[in-house]
């Protein structure tokens, strides 16, 4: 079992840098804290710290241990606080990794029945790239990650792929680029300026195949790997967006754009990614029952 002492040493000296900051922090000697790693490290069986110049930095063992000592941590401090506070049961905590690329709004709408059943939730939402997201859940850090695509085959984390919903997509501008771009949809996009998703999103490729079979040819004024940032250079005019058709309307209003017409063959998928251990997590099973309303009417 582990020795959460020497837990505590090595998490000090990992985020101290060196011995000798963590010996002041912990008010002990240089040698009690190194004997004590030497102890963790024997009980893993390998190094978890290793001298780069004056500081010390992590191995890639050391690396997965201070992820778990952090989620350690947290929990021991929230559990200390709960007591305090005199609480029957501790304050329910979501973790959530939220894709780039996903809408804010999308998952705004996603999270909240969580939030609605569970006043006192506390959320927590980290945002990056899909693989990263993933390492983080893979380490426990995180409950849930919402994704524009699933776990991809074959890959390091083992989990479940939960499909949320399905939307088409609308095309949207600004309303002095539309009106410089008039006609029928979606002829009238010919050579316009269209802003896209990143290379790496699931959405790209449909997309550019899209143009090639409606003989568009636009130009790609822009590619985004942050939807928020994407959407901004769309609220000024720089080029025309797609969105998911389910919240066509909403971003409009956020944004001021106005839809010019809906692609009906090319259909967004939204999922859910959890680890085994987590799918029992009482908001993560809100989340995923609710998920369908939001969905409701759009093509699938």
């Amino acid at each position: 079992m582990i020795n959460y002492k020497h837990l505590q040493y090595f998490y000090t000296v990992a985020t101290s840098g060196t011995v000798a900051a963590a010996a002041r922090r912990l008010h002990v000697t240089p040698q009690a804290i190194s004997g004590q790693l030497q102890l963790l490290e024997a009980q893993f069986g390998q190094a978890l710290l290793r001298k780069q110049g004056r500081v010390l930095e992590l191995t890639e063992a050391g690396k997965t241990v201070l992820l778990y000592a952090e989620r350690i941590f947290d929990l021991g401090n929230e559990l200390e606080q709960t007591v305090r506070r005199g609480l029957v049961r501790a304050p329910e905590t979501l973790r959530v990794g939220v894709v780039d690329m996903i809408p804010k709004t999308l998952a705004f709408r996603l999270l909240q029945p969580a939030r609605e059943a569970a006043p006192a939730l506390r959320l927590v939402c980290r945002e990056g790239r899909l693989d990263a997201l993933l390492q983080e859940l893979a380490a426990h850090r995180l409950d849930l990650v919402l994704a524009d695509r699933g776990l991809p085959p074959g890959g390091a984390v083992r989990g479940h792929t939960h499909l949320l919903g399905t939307s088409t997509q609308a095309v949207l501008g600004h309303p002095d680029l539309a009106a410089r771009w008039p006609g029928a949809f979606p002829r009238r996009l010919r050579g316009a300026p269209f802003l896209l998703p990143g290379f790496d999103t699931a959405l790209h490729s449909q997309v550019q195949a899209w143009f090639e079979l409606q003989d568009l040819a636009p130009i790609v004024a822009g590619e985004f790997d942050d939807g928020a940032l994407l959407m901004s250079f769309a609220r000024e005019g720089a080029g025309f967006v797609l969105a998911p058709t389910v919240l066509a309307p909403t971003i409009c209003r956020e944004y001021g754009l106005e839809a010019l017409g809906e692609i009906g063959t090319i259909a967004e998928q939204f999922h859910a990614v959890t680890v085994q251990r987590r799918i029992d997590h009482p908001a993560v099973r809100r989340i995923l029952e609710r998920a369908g309303t939001l969905f409701a009417g759009s093509a699938r």
